[in-house]
């Protein structure tokens, strides 16, 4: 259990803590209260370290748990009131801040060379380009924590889609995510391959090791796949953010691993990141044109929420790796306070 980061992820925390211990509240409608309340107070909430960590520990539940909560807490009544408030101000969020690209007509073709569009590499800075030139041992290390909340879970997210779609679609995603498993091969698993990227760096590979240590966007990138995939409604924004995120993985992974190489890191470090430069390049005709095309072909109402999770993905992953470039130009961390494997 992490620690808490304001009222909502401390009134959740005593929540689990109290109910795992079969102790009843008083109230219970207090952490609904306590949720709502936050939600009504925050600036922003994509960026609001307390919701976003709240959110993530609730979808947590779903995944592979938390220690010390029960497994029937999942479907607690309370909990699921509450994730619904913060739902609704988190898609509300998502919304506001996402620009909507102009619709294609709904055609496969047209849906694929919109999203080609739309994902195009653009000139300037980024953070690929950062790590392959400038990144410090340091900074990597950093990178690794920030992507590790994400990637050590990688795919499971999207996986919820597959009994949502049919046809077409189905297929696509199920070619997708069958070389994200590893093709049957735990060892080959992404998820496993990036845990052994972290090791290979000296790192703690266990889930949630340092979920501490990252910030709200971080967080805010995660919690927006899951509440995608978790929503049947919204199965057209699940699936145009995976698109675009596959679309967008391969070149930057080829820069990557340039800066791991540049910092005297070996193939047990760069594995991951090659095997999407390789991955990736195929994965990305895949989901453009069968199976974000083929969704909106069979299913034309979804083509605004198609574009809308790709248009969502590249908007929170870009700011989150805008977060983590601009502090590192500034000399200073990007995460909540300094990391060093020696104080580690």
């Amino acid at each position: 259990m992490p620690a808490p980061r304001g009222p909502a992820s401390a009134a959740l925390t005593e929540y689990l803590r109290l109910e795992d211990h079969g102790t009843t509240r008083l109230d219970d409608d207090a952490l609904h209260n306590d949720v709502s309340a936050a939600v009504a107070a925050s600036p922003d909430i994509l960026i609001d370290d307390d919701l976003q960590l709240a959110l993530f520990l609730m979808y947590e539940l779903h995944y592979t748990g938390i220690d010390g909560v029960r497994d029937e807490l999942e479907w607690s009544s309370s909990l699921i009131a509450a994730r619904g408030e913060l739902e609704r101000g988190f898609e509300a969020g998502l919304r506001d801040a996402v620009t909507m690209p102009e619709l294609p007509l709904p055609s496969a073709e047209q849906v694929a060379e919109a999203l080609f569009e739309l994902t195009a590499p653009t000139p300037g800075p980024s953070l690929a380009r950062y790590i392959a030139k400038n990144a410090t041992r340091e900074q990597l290390h950093e990178f690794l924590i920030q992507r590790s909340i994400y990637t050590l879970k990688e795919a499971d997210p999207d996986t919820w889609m597959i009994p949502r779609l049919r046809g077409r679609a189905k297929a696509a995603l199920i070619e997708i995510q069958t070389d994200e498993y590893g093709g049957g091969r735990q060892e080959r698993i992404h998820a496993n391959l990036y845990a052994r990227t972290m090791r290979g760096a000296g790192l703690d590979d266990s889930y949630g090791a340092y979920l501490d240590l990252v910030p709200a966007i971080t967080l805010t990138s995660l919690n927006m796949t899951t509440m995608f995939g978790l929503h049947r409604r919204l199965r057209g924004a699940s699936v145009g953010h995976l698109a675009a995120f596959e679309m967008t993985s391969s070149l930057p992974s080829r820069m990557i691993a340039e800066g791991f190489r540049r910092n005297g890191y070996g193939d047990q470090v760069t594995d991951y990141f090659d095997e999407h430069v390789e991955a990736d390049a195929v994965h990305e005709q895949i989901a453009a044109r069968d199976l974000a095309g083929g969704l909106v072909e069979a299913q034309p109402e979804l083509l605004a929420d198609v574009m809308f999770g790709a248009a969502a993905c590249l908007t929170i992953d870009g700011r989150a790796a805008d977060h983590i470039r601009s502090r590192w130009e500034a000399g200073e961390t990007s995460l909540r306070h300094a990391f060093t494997l020696e104080a580690a």
